[in-house]
């Protein structure tokens, strides 16, 4: 390969990039994220030459993302509320709307010193870390049914130098206590939704982590019969992600198995339903 200043090479990048009518400011963040470069040194360095291996590199993850490829799995990192978190296929990447799930809970229990909390289907991490680094003093627990997510999970807490326990369960079968609130992303993606969804999640993200069966509410409909046989002895919230078209049918879902819950939803900053509360 010609030898190229980091200019050049971002500069071809993203006219390679604009050809397939994909995002051209991808460039810009393979490179800043590759070479930890913020935007004040990728200027200090955009006349410099680029070592042959750095711009071989570049262009791999250059024609990843071409073909498709996420540009958080090609760098292994992503942002999630003011953190960074690992990321690989054994994970879906964390979204920006579901940081607003977290804000939810912190609005909530924000002043609350001493707080026993479960994250559901933890995935990476991103939601249980993110909640210990900002209240260390509460107790964070995250489940997940998946070895490979928790594995993930666990580098993330370490990296973020947070203690969250962490727990393998297919849902709430391995959980032995009760928790003041409990949190949860889980699957929610119906087959008929896929038209509605990027290709390269269809292709790359887990599926395990994104599609449930019955319409996408499977698991809203076992959450809701785990909180219903809890809800005799024991009264907390459960915070809940869900599909932009899915709120009439998950509060239906809690309103049959919950008829004395409270139950609240919230639209995202795209104006959209995506968030349910129930106070049980």
């Amino acid at each position: 390969m010609n030898k190229m200043t980091y200019f050049e090479a971002q500069k071809r990048a993203s006219l390679c990039i604009e050809d397939k009518n994909l995002d051209k400011e991808i460039a810009k963040f393979l490179m800043m994220e590759r070479f930890n470069l913020d935007t004040t040194h990728l200027l200090l360095h955009y006349r410099d030459e680029m070592n042959e291996n750095d711009l071989k590199q570049y262009f791999n993850d250059v024609n990843k993302y071409i073909e498709g490829y996420p540009p958080q799995y090609i760098i292994g990192k992503a942002n999630f509320f003011g953190h960074e978190f690992y990321v690989d296929r054994n994970v879906l990447i964390p979204r920006p709307e579901t940081e607003e799930l977290v804000e939810w809970v912190l609005s909530d229990y924000g002043s609350k010193d001493k707080l026993s909390i479960l994250d559901m289907g933890t995935g990476s991490g991103a939601i249980a870390v993110s909640l210990k680094m900002e209240k260390n003093n509460w107790n964070v627990d995250a489940a997940d049914i998946s070895d490979g997510a928790l594995s993930v999970a666990k580098k993330n807490a370490k990296a973020n130098q947070v203690d969250v326990k962490f727990i393998s369960s297919d849902l709430f079968e391995n959980i032995n206590q009760d928790y003041d609130v409990i949190i949860s992303n889980p699957p929610y993606v119906a087959d008929d939704e896929l038209k509605y969804m990027d290709a390269s999640v269809i292709q790359y993200e887990p599926h395990e982590a994104l599609f449930a069966k019955n319409h996408g509410l499977f698991i809203y409909e076992r959450i809701a019969s785990y909180i219903q046989s809890i809800s005799f002895h024991h009264h907390g919230d459960l915070y809940l992600e869900i599909g932009f078209k899915q709120k009439s049918a998950v509060v239906d879902i809690f309103n049959k198995k919950l008829p004395n819950a409270l139950i609240t939803t919230r639209d995202d900053f795209y104006g959209n339903p995506r968030m349910v509360r129930v106070r049980y």
